[in-house]
């Protein structure tokens, strides 16, 4: 039996009143309609081989793109671990030099103690010279009388 999508041809003939026959037979296709589908197909296979080609030749430069943000990035990461780096140097500097400076404050304290501490001693030792030489003068000026 013809497939039931497929236009088909009837045929009936007819004879003597006994016999009754009918023909059935699928009717040809038109040769245009033929035609046109296989030259769609091929403009559509020239349409996809383009696309391939763009699609794989992309491809290769993406990778080399690829590779090249790659590249940059890690020299930016480079870049920004020796920023920051520096930044952690000139930390380190700006405590160090304000740790010396708070030495030198405490060593001139210090210092300033000392001083006031010998003045302080030195005059304690003048008043006793002094003390002393007025015992010595009161005890030479006692035999004479």
């Amino acid at each position: 039996m013809a497939n039931p999508s497929e236009p088909v041809e009837r045929t009936v003939i007819e004879q003597p009143a006994t016999i009754r026959r009918e023909e059935i037979r699928s009717a040809p296709a038109s040769s245009g309609s033929g035609s046109s589908g296989w030259w769609v197909a091929a403009l559509v296979a020239v349409i996809a081989l383009v696309g391939a080609f763009f699609l794989f030749g992309q491809t290769r430069n993406g990778e080399v793109d690829l590779q090249a943000a790659r590249d940059s990035g890690r020299t930016e990461a480079m870049a920004a671990q020796a920023q920051s780096a520096a930044a952690d140097a000139t930390r380190a500097s700006a405590d160090a030099a304000a740790s010396v400076a708070q030495a030198g404050r405490t060593a001139a304290d210090r210092a300033a103690d000392a001083a006031e501490k010998t003045a302080q001693s030195a005059q304690n030792v003048a008043a006793s010279a002094g003390d002393a030489a007025q015992d010595a003068a009161d005890t030479a000026i006692e035999p004479l009388k």
